[in-house]
């Protein structure tokens, strides 16, 4: 997946072999939960994504709304109105919530639940159930690290805090992807380390980093700083080669990915 509302940047990312770009319109809360964070924070618009949804032919137009209010079921009529094929619940806690937004959907578009909170990942047994055709899960990291009070995203995948989870994605025959990776041998934490993760957890996507477009708001600002179709290439081997290789490998992999995560220094905040 592929966080972009530029349509040339859209198409050439479709071309490259993105299944997904993704309009990302959650605002409420995100930049109080995330502020210290360097992490997306969005402007996007309806119109970004009828624009987006206008130009794509074969990739899958996602808009990721604000986590659960009073007003989600007319930003759900919304992105569907604008061009929205699936929509991404983001921030949810309870059953209820899931299935007051399944009742607004209607199975108009599927659904992605992200689960990135201690509640929501608690409750997924429950949850599970509720989804049907095309419905998916992403295990969001940066707020499951800030909900379950830890210090770094990928100690999430380090304390092996979703080996339950995926088990229960797996079992239901729900498809799933976590979090977010860089570009192959990039990273405080190794990319490969964490599309090792992917393959050993049976996670089937991921959201590609900023270091995939770096902000670019144009097709010739992202070409000129990187060959993504060569990027995602490379993202691709790595993974099959990880689910072909032997058990052992991905269980070294993890254990080094869980000691360079528990290893990272967080400056400690000042105190006035």
């Amino acid at each position: 997946m592929l966080i972009t509302v530029v349509p040339e940047i859209a198409l050439h990312a479709q071309a490259c072999g993105v299944d997904t770009l993704f309009i990302d319109m959650e605002t409420r809360g995100k930049a109080e939960r995330q502020g210290h964070l360097d992490t997306h924070k969005s402007a996007h618009t309806y119109a970004d994504v009828a624009r987006i949804s206008a130009v794509l032919t074969t990739a899958e137009v996602m808009v990721r709304i604000n986590p659960p209010w009073e007003g989600t079921s007319a930003e759900v009529d919304a992105a569907i109105d604008a061009g929205a094929q699936r929509l991404m619940l983001p921030m949810f806690r309870s059953v209820a919530e899931v299935v007051d937004f399944k009742r607004a959907v209607a199975g108009r578009v599927p659904v992605t639940l992200l689960v990135e909170t201690a509640a929501s990942l608690a409750r997924l047994p429950v949850i599970l159930p509720l989804l049907d055709g095309e419905d998916r899960v992403h295990f969001g990291l940066n707020d499951l690290c800030i909900d379950m009070h830890l210090d770094f995203l990928f100690e999430v995948l380090g304390g092996r805090l979703l080996d339950g989870p995926a088990a229960l994605c797996r079992e239901a025959g729900v498809i799933f992807g976590i979090g977010g990776v860089g570009s192959i041998g990039q990273g405080t934490v190794p990319a490969e380390w964490i599309i090792s993760e992917h393959a050993r957890l049976g996670s089937e996507w991921v959201i590609l980093s900023r270091a995939f477009h770096g902000g670019a708001e144009s097709l010739a600002v992202l070409t000129s700083r990187l060959d993504l179709s060569a990027e995602l290439n490379a993202l691709q081997r790595c993974y099959q080669e990880f689910t072909l290789t032997v058990p052992s490998v991905l269980e070294a992999n993890q254990a080094n990915l869980a000691l360079r995560a528990a290893a990272v220094n967080i400056q400690p905040q000042k105190v006035a």
